[in-house]
């Protein structure tokens, strides 16, 4: 079946989330506004929710021109009337599509919680008789009130409320309450819906704007971007899938390492898409790796990603040992007990280009203010040439920091004591070229992923 859909982004997100929909669903009519992006597939529902850059989905009922409303309630309300609940058929056969698609859903929850049950061992599953007494007591009130949702909304009169965003003009006259409440008592008349602020069986979502005035329902109760898989949340869910997106190749049997991974979100996302890939977890926090930890093993991922307690500015790895860095770089943290993050910046920076491999990434996620220090820390590879012809001592000198291993030192992932860096040693980090910047939106600030790539430089061909 054809749906008509959007999902919500956050901001800096919608190009990733249209290029998502396309290879994911082979998306159709795929257009981005500020914060959506609109759709039609044909994929089933689950493979729709296993969408990874989207925070909401909504099933599309109505997309037009923006509306200009006047300031008289009465008038208004005739407006919205026209302009935003338009022709019942158009509701009642987008009513149909969303009961149709419930049941889709509630289908594909039963098949899976059916391939759980057979899955278990026989021994397990008498140690947790009663636990799964009681799951199957609450899934079956849940199919319950499934059930009576999709009567109720068969019979066409279903209970609703309306969740109203508006900006622009609009806003400076109405608010988002108040608009609600005009539409709310709008479908109230012209479709004889219920009005249920509490427990509604559809919540009706609008956006007005300058520029837009769209209307949605909710295909589910929680956000596409909750994923059931963290205990323990960290960094934002699509923000950390958006890290391994932005790399430039596809990291299936590479070795990524994460050298600050706190709760281990960016990991988590980057083993949901790379099946065949190694990963490494790294912080000084134990509490930390204790919450990564968790995590892992409610994802069913603790085989998967191997947690190390140690310091990003010390790296227990050989030179080239890995092919890909992901690392969100604490903002306004205290990084260490003797230095803060823009400070320690630069030689943060020096370890992880040394672990790189010439042709493997670095993808860092970076406040604005740690963005713009990195730019001036990371000198061009046409710079480092310069500086090589002009001043060979500005060149990498530190033994202890080149890439003249010695002989017992293995070509594997082995785990050993770095050096660390003298005073003297030159922080610029000659050989990382920039790939790519891509700002988005953490809620309170924006930040920037930095995307570079490893190349051969004179120091590493010595």
């Amino acid at each position: 079946m054809m749906k008509h859909l959007y999902c919500t982004a956050g901001a800096g997100m919608e190009e990733l989330l249209a290029e998502e929909v396309q290879h994911k669903l082979c998306a159709t009519q795929v257009e981005q506004i500020s914060g959506r992006v609109f759709f039609c597939s044909n994929a089933d529902l689950h493979t729709v929710t296993q969408l990874k850059s989207a925070e909401r989905l909504f099933l599309l009922l109505r997309k037009a021109e923006p509306i200009s409303l006047p300031n008289n309630p009465a008038k208004a309300a005739a407006v919205i009337k026209q302009r935003v609940v338009g022709d019942p058929d158009i509701w009642k056969q987008t009513l149909l599509t969303w009961t149709a698609l419930q049941e889709e859903l509630q289908g594909s929850q039963q098949r899976g919680h059916k391939r759980r049950r057979e899955e278990e061992d026989e021994e397990e599953s008498l140690t947790v008789a009663d636990e799964s007494s009681h799951t199957l007591t609450s899934s079956t009130h849940l199919l319950k009130r499934q059930n009576e949702t999709n009567k109720e909304s068969r019979e066409q009169t279903p209970s609703f409320r309306v969740s109203c965003r508006c900006s622009g003009v609009i806003a400076r006259s109405y608010t988002s309450q108040r608009l609600g409440r005009i539409i709310g008592m709008a479908i109230k008349e012209h479709l004889g819906w219920k009005v249920d602020l509490k427990e509604p069986v559809l919540e009706v979502n609008v956006y007005l704007s300058n520029d837009h005035c769209v209307v949605g329902i909710p295909l589910l109760k929680h956000p596409l971007a909750s994923r059931s898989y963290m205990k323990h949340n960290g960094l934002r869910s699509t923000i950390a899938w958006a890290m391994t997106s932005l790399c430039p190749k596809q990291l299936n049997d590479c070795v990524i390492l994460d050298p600050m991974c706190g709760v281990g979100a960016v990991l988590l996302e980057a083993a949901q898409e790379y099946s065949n890939a190694v990963f490494l977890g790294m912080d000084t926090d134990t509490s930390q790796l204790q919450k990564a930890a968790e995590n892992l093993k409610a994802s069913g991922m603790e085989g998967r990603v191997q947690l190390i307690r140690s310091s990003a500015m010390e790296i227990p790895l050989a030179d080239g040992a890995v092919d890909a860095v992901l690392c969100d770089i604490p903002f306004g943290r205290k990084f260490s007990c003797s230095s803060d993050m823009p400070t320690a910046l630069p030689r943060l920076l020096r370890e992880m280009e040394r672990v790189i491999r010439v042709g493997g990434h670095l993808v860092l996620l970076l406040s604005l203010q740690l963005s713009a220090q990195l730019k001036k820390t990371i000198c061009t590879h046409k710079h480092n040439q310069h500086l090589n012809s002009s001043d060979t001592n500005n060149v990498h000198t530190d033994p202890s920091n080149t890439h003249n291993e010695s002989t017992d030192t293995p070509k594997t992932i082995t785990f050993h004591k770095s050096s660390s860096e003298t005073s003297n040693t030159p922080l610029l980090i000659s050989s990382l070229q920039a790939q790519r910047t891509h700002r988005v939106s953490l809620g309170s600030t924006d930040a920037f992923i930095h995307i570079y790539t490893k190349i051969q430089t004179q120091a590493h061909s010595h």
